[in-house]
């Protein structure tokens, strides 16, 4: 159950770099809120895959899942009801604005890794 892939550590890695450059220098209505959103949750499944020998799906929805959940937790204002707005960068990680779009950002996220992983190339 528990491994080390290296595959999926460096893509882990790539993804990371991918997500620090399009917060760092992407400031539009297209590639850091949708693109942003899809390559986090193939970041977060990486970074699970790195670690875990579970079967693509379960990880994919249950990533899916967890980014839905932060998604309606930001519709509930929960960064500032536990006063993490001062942490900027937990502020940004974990977002502050609810938007239906995200959440459809995170399900072609799932559906690029669940075709992916069903790929026999990949």
């Amino acid at each position: 159950m528990f491994i080390l892939n290296k595959k999926y550590f460096y893509l882990t890695l790539i993804l990371f770099l991918i997500e620090i450059s399009i917060a760092a220098f992407a400031n539009d209505s297209f590639i850091r809120p949708f693109i942003g959103d899809i390559l986090v949750v193939i970041l977060i499944y990486c970074f699970v895959k790195t670690f875990l020998n579970i079967h693509s799906s379960i990880i994919a929805f249950s990533v899916f899942a967890f980014s839905c959940t932060i998604e309606i937790l930001q519709y509930f204002n929960f960064v500032n009801n536990l006063g993490l707005q001062k942490y900027k960068i937990m502020a940004v990680a974990l977002g502050s604005v609810f938007d239906w779009k995200d959440i459809i950002a995170y399900a072609v996220g799932m559906i690029a890794i669940l075709w992916l992983e069903n790929k026999s190339w990949v």
